[in-house]
């Protein structure tokens, strides 16, 4: 892996030892992706679905520590049945295959949301490749499945406070750190980019208390459409921010 990168066109450049340690990036578009094509939205799912496999192989290439991607939110399930058994098909087809090749690739997998209403198969899947990556160092990536950052941190209130009745703890000692801790991301450092594809300007619910100081890269390239190179450019402009996290 070569220390720097430059555009073809000479616009964006990259410092592979001033990476981002933790790269997050809400997968939208598929569904346009497959209108602009006269396809079915579930043909746009699996072609979006190639395109994170190539990103989080990627990933872990040139050096991110972290990768969270947004797959299947808590309003996800508003969705037309036959859409939503693709999704879960897909993952289903996704983790078998990762589970074949963990230990050749090492790329460490963890799961960010609430995995109760996924099927039987589903959860143990989930939880043979989260077994499986306990014994990996390096790249790791998260899945926000069944996830809403409103949920998580809802979740997280109901924990404190079940914990202030039970050990009769005063709420004014509850810290960030303390609602940090009970976050499914708890233990992984908050994300330093988030990449939105598809031209949409919003976070839609996605780690909301995680994101308090995460720089934003917006592209109208729709999910299945974004590349390696697009990755870098996100990361270029990162890279020429001056993040201050409030001082000066």
């Amino acid at each position: 892996m070569p220390l720097f990168w430059k555009s073809p066109q000479g616009t964006d450049t990259v410092d592979f030892d001033a990476l981002p340690r933790h790269v997050a990036i809400i997968m939208d578009g598929n569904g346009r992706w497959a209108k602009q094509r006269g396809l079915p939205r579930t043909a746009g799912h699996a072609a979006g679905a190639e395109t994170f496999r190539t990103i989080a192989t990627y990933a872990k290439e040139i050096g991110l520590d972290y990768l969270t991607v947004y797959a299947f939110s808590t309003e996800n399930w508003k969705r037309p049945a036959n859409e939503v058994e693709a999704i879960m098909g897909l993952l289903k087809k996704y983790l078998l295959e990762a589970i074949d090749q963990m230990e050749r690739d090492r790329v460490k997998m963890a799961f960010f949301g609430d995995l109760t209403p996924l099927t039987p198969e589903l959860r143990e899947l989930c939880q043979r490749t989260r077994e499986i990556s306990t014994h990996y160092e390096g790249c790791q990536v998260n899945i926000c499945l069944n996830y809403g950052g409103r949920d998580e941190i809802t979740r997280a209130a109901r924990s404190l406070a079940a914990e202030c009745v039970r050990e009769g703890r005063d709420p004014d000692t509850i810290t960030e750190e303390d609602i940090s801790n009970r976050l499914f991301s708890a233990g992984v450092p908050d994300p330093d980019l988030i990449i939105r594809p598809s031209g949409e300007i919003r976070t839609s619910n996605f780690l909301l208390w995680q994101s308090a100081y995460s720089e934003y890269y917006f592209t109208d390239v729709l999910w299945p459409d974004f590349t390696k190179e697009e990755l870098l450019k996100a990361i270029s402009a990162y890279q020429k921010r001056s993040r201050r996290f409030g001082g000066v």
